[in-house]
């Protein structure tokens, strides 16, 4: 791990840090392949969009992948990039401390290519000032994963809104295919603009639409994605279930051409 404020290197976060007490701040998890980030450009460009939304100056970029690069050494790992607005003293006033930032590195987790979901009953709260943004604030996917045990199943839940509108999975993006249109939920009241989500939207050429839990359980297909794990097909919803599809399989094929972390293995379809 390295952390730092501004851009001079430091031992430790300091007690006063505005991520640590108001969750002031953004971060970006990244696939990591080879000793670097495929999709760093779409990365990057995220986490610029949710700093000047906020108001938080931007590390450098050269030293931060610069920095990734070193921490990586050659390996395949999941990077995480944390961003705060810094030190200050106490209240919601924003500081003028340099931005801190940090980086991790943490084991690539397993990644079937069917997985189960459920319905969560954590709802996420509607907020434009926010929507899209990968803020640190996470305690509505928190409770919502805390809704069953590691182990259990499912794999995932589908999260709503407080209208009772479809956002996306507790860890990704949802799409869903009904006849030959795909689209996927808009997160312009709350929820995460996934780098992957931005990519499957744009190569699958779908349409981002208020989506009903009724649409989700109609819908010929349904998968999550994320930045981490690439695609995931859906397998069973609760009682729902779906058999492999082909367009998924095919955009799966897709994304291991374009992102090298995703090439598919020799027994994969």
């Amino acid at each position: 791990m390295r952390l730092f404020e501004g851009s001079t290197r430091v031992d430790s976060i300091a007690p006063m840090n505005r991520g640590l007490a108001y969750g002031d701040g953004l971060f970006e998890t990244m696939r990591a392949h080879r000793g670097d980030v495929p999709w760093w450009d779409r990365h990057w460009s995220r986490l610029e969009q949710g700093c000047d939304a906020l108001r938080i100056a931007t590390p450098d970029q050269r030293q931060a992948r610069e920095q990734l690069r070193e921490l990586l050494d050659g390996r395949d790992a999941v990077a995480k990039l944390v961003v705060t607005r810094g030190a200050g003293g106490r209240g919601y006033a924003p500081s003028n401390a340099p931005p801190f930032w940090m980086l991790s590195l943490h084991q690539i987790p397993t990644s079937p290519e069917r997985i189960a979901l459920r319905w969560c009953e954590t709802r996420m709260s509607i907020q434009p000032a926010l929507a899209g943004h990968k803020h640190c604030n996470r305690l509505e996917q928190v409770l919502a994963r805390g809704e069953w045990r590691d182990g259990e199943p499912p794999d995932d839940g589908l999260m709503l809104d407080t209208d009772g509108y479809v956002v996306s999975a507790v860890a990704g993006n949802a799409f869903l295919l009904n006849g030959d249109a795909w689209s996927t939920p808009a997160v312009d009241r709350c929820g995460v603009r996934g780098v992957c989500r931005d990519w499957a939207r744009d190569a699958l050429g779908a349409h981002e639409t208020r989506v009903a839990p009724a649409d989700v359980e109609s819908a010929d297909a349904l998968f999550v994605c994320n930045a981490v794990r690439g695609i995931l097909e859906v397998a069973r919803l609760g009682d729902r279930m779906w058999s492999p599809h082909p367009q998924v399989a095919r955009l799966r094929e897709r994304l291991a051409t374009e992102h090298p972390a995703f090439a598919l293995t020799p027994e994969s379809p």
